[in-house]
């Protein structure tokens, strides 16, 4: 065999061993693929051969369009993806990113994810205004509500996703998301809201006490306020304890990790190559 055929080979089992399986990356909210461009290159970088797809759909004010559209035609693109790789994929959301990871996730039985990871996502929900006087010129979070648990607030994501501890009963009563893909409301596909989060090898939750939009910060690791604005954390909330999509189940079998990173800024997450090697990297197979 000529020499350099063999280091042709040599190389190439090389770079196999390092690349992860393929890797998707979903941006947050008033964003784009863009935004998603350095975590891709360092996963790239780190690991040569690792196929990266960033999803461009609904990009900037178009990511204001209602949750569910954006699981399912977000999600249609992932399952093409998944298709062409029936040993797994890595699925990796940033910010309102990762809850229409996890909506894909819970909802397509024919996409096979590996690992998924929230990265800063408001996975038990959000009551802060730390972003909305952009989206929302004058909208304070104290009546937020009003707009938001409305058929008209319906028809923006961050209302699918907005919780506000006061108003439980109109939130349970207008919400058509949250409260759906976290099995607080019960559905013709619960089951399979909870069944296709058990089919994950590994779920990462990222936060940190220093995020300053997701609110509160501990709804990324489904933590959340009780009715006083008092924080329940994540192993004493319903969600867990009554298993309801399989958060309990994930962690009794060590695949469920939460991962707290001090000194990092909402924005910040997704820019900061140390998260990457430190938080993204490890977790990836």
């Amino acid at each position: 065999m000529k020499p350099n055929i063999v280091i042709f080979i040599f190389l190439s089992i090389i770079c196999l061993s390092l690349s992860y399986k393929p890797v998707v990356l979903i941006h947050g909210i008033m964003t784009g693929s863009g935004s998603m461009e350095m975590i891709s290159r360092r996963i790239q970088e780190k690991h040569p051969g690792t196929k990266v797809y960033n999803v461009n759909r609904f990009e900037s004010w178009s990511s204001l369009e209602t949750m569910w559209h954006q699981v399912l035609e977000i999600g249609l693109d992932v399952a093409n993806i998944s298709s062409q790789h029936p040993e797994g994929i890595n699925l990796i959301g940033y910010s309102q990113g990762g809850l229409i990871a996890r909506g894909i996730v819970q909802t397509f039985s024919n996409v096979s994810v590996s690992t998924f990871i929230s990265l800063s996502s408001p996975q038990a929900g959000q009551y802060g205004a730390g972003f909305l006087h952009i989206i929302f010129p004058g909208l304070v979070k104290e009546t937020a509500y009003e707009l938001f648990y409305s058929r008209v607030g319906q028809h923006t994501s961050v209302g699918n996703y907005w919780k506000d501890p006061y108003h439980q009963t109109l939130y349970e009563s207008y919400s058509v998301y949250l409260p759906y893909i976290n099995n607080h409301i019960q559905s013709a596909k619960s089951d399979d809201f909870k069944n296709n989060m058990l089919r994950l090898k590994r779920l990462v939750l990222i936060g940190g006490p220093d995020d300053q939009v997701i609110t509160p910060w501990q709804s990324s690791q489904f933590g959340y306020y009780d009715a006083n604005e008092t924080i329940i954390e994540m192993y004493q909330q319903d969600i867990y304890l009554s298993d309801k999509i399989g958060l309990k189940t994930l962690d009794k079998t060590k695949r469920l990790h939460l991962v707290t990173v001090p000194g990092v800024n909402h924005f910040n997450w997704h820019m900061n190559v140390s998260i990457v090697d430190d938080c993204l990297l490890p977790y990836l197979d």
